[in-house]
């Protein structure tokens, strides 16, 4: 269901479920799974070291999908169609969602997996996700957490940048939210030691545009539809733009292939091109009309993957490290297309045990106590139906 807004229909920021995002999010998990696996079967140098290694653009799709769902509901509020999302209710749904499932993952891999360290500044570091922060304290079976760092460092950040938009007039938050990412970019040019283990090329605020685009996703959700949303309706075109981006990422131009970064303008480049790829597979999930269908990243498999996609993403590197020994076959050695189908059945097993033990029980157990004084407690899948935020207490 939509309503009017303000500037004209309301193009989808009412409804509280997108099947079709819940499959993005399966399809951007599975995109890095595809790099790592690509990385650690030998498969990073020519034409196919740079597209393997240019899935890692799929986290410009999660940091996207992470700014549009979280920001609606401030875009919505500012122009009269809902009340401003409860701060403390969204920081415990954010912690619950999050942490719950991480903590499991990096106490089994920490304890269980022969290459992970076992150092104390590394144990603290990654139980608090500060390891962006922390020299050395990336290890075997949780490397891909610097991205669920800044992710984390997003979602504390976020109810500050809702505030200070808040007395930006609507028509101008669109144009606040670009300049802060197109600013966001030039983050790489800050120097720093590079042997003191820090790397602030890792560190939030370069990431900014990648959240940006998902931000002004969730702002023209309820803006007037005009030729923006004409244009994001045109799959064809939307797909096309993604590709470009993905190849230009994928290029000399972006800097070198497989993991390796390139200099200050390749950098700013490749970010650059994230935050188009991830616009334009958003934008047409988004901004089309409500009652468009999304058969395939709408379809009951996609959405049920999707909501696996976060274990997934913590658990994939140890699914990964199972393989191997699996197979009888070391690291840096070939076998990509089988390494890449075990790593993704095993990891979604994994998810799914995790989701179904760990992550669903745990909000649940928080959606029955902000709504402990209502009965029936609303279902926690929103796609049955809308439901209010829970009374701020």
């Amino acid at each position: 269901m939509t309503e009017p807004g303000p500037d004209g229909p309301n193009v989808g920021g009412t409804r509280s479920f997108l099947p079709a995002v819940e499959g993005m999010r399966a399809c951007a998990a599975i995109g890095v799974v595809v790099t790592h696996v690509a990385f650690q079967t030998g498969h990073t140098e020519g034409i196919t070291g740079r597209l393997f290694g240019r899935f890692d653009l799929a986290v410009a799709v999660f940091f996207a999908l992470s700014g549009f769902l979280l920001w609606r509901g401030h875009a919505a509020a500012a122009r009269g169609l809902r009340e401003r999302p409860p701060t403390g209710h969204y920081l415990r749904s954010r912690i619950v969602r999050i942490m719950p499932g991480y903590l499991v993952a990096v106490v089994v891999i920490l304890t269980l997996l022969p290459d992970a360290s076992s150092d104390l500044a590394v144990w603290l570091a990654n139980l608090t996700l500060t390891q962006i922060y922390v020299p050395l304290t990336l290890t075997a079976g949780l490397t891909q957490m610097w991205s669920l760092s800044v992710e984390v460092s997003f979602y504390l950040a976020l109810p500050l940048l809702a505030l200070l938009v808040r007395r930006v007039p609507v028509r101008g938050r669109i144009a606040v939210i670009l300049a802060a990412g197109v600013a966001s970019l030039f983050w790489v040019c800050i120097p720093f030691d590079g042997g003191s283990g820090h790397n602030l090329w890792n560190w939030p605020p370069a990431f900014f545009s990648w959240f940006a685009a998902g931000m002004v996703l969730a702002e023209l959700t309820v803006s007037r539809v005009g030729w923006v949303h004409a244009l994001a309706r045109r799959r064809v075109l939307m797909a096309v733009v993604a590709a470009a981006a993905f190849v230009v990422a994928a290029s000399p131009l972006a800097g070198r292939e497989g993991l390796h970064p390139g200099s200050i303008g390749q950098v700013m480049l490749k970010t650059t091109m994230g935050a188009v790829l991830a616009a334009a597979l958003l934008a047409p999930l988004v901004l089309d009309r409500p009652d468009t269908p999304h058969r395939f990243l709408g379809s009951t498999t996609m959405v049920t993957l999707g909501r696996w996609s976060y274990g997934l993403f913590i658990w994939h590197l140890a699914a990964l490290a199972m393989v191997f020994p699996m197979i009888g076959e070391f690291a840096f050695n070939g076998q990509m297309p089988v390494v890449l189908v075990l790593t993704v059945v095993i990891g979604f097993a994994i998810a799914a045990v995790s989701y179904a033990l760990v992550e669903s029980p745990c909000r649940v157990a928080l959606r029955r106590w902000e709504f402990r004084r209502q009965r029936p407690v609303p279902p926690l899948d929103s796609s049955v139906k809308d439901v209010p935020e829970p009374v701020a207490r």
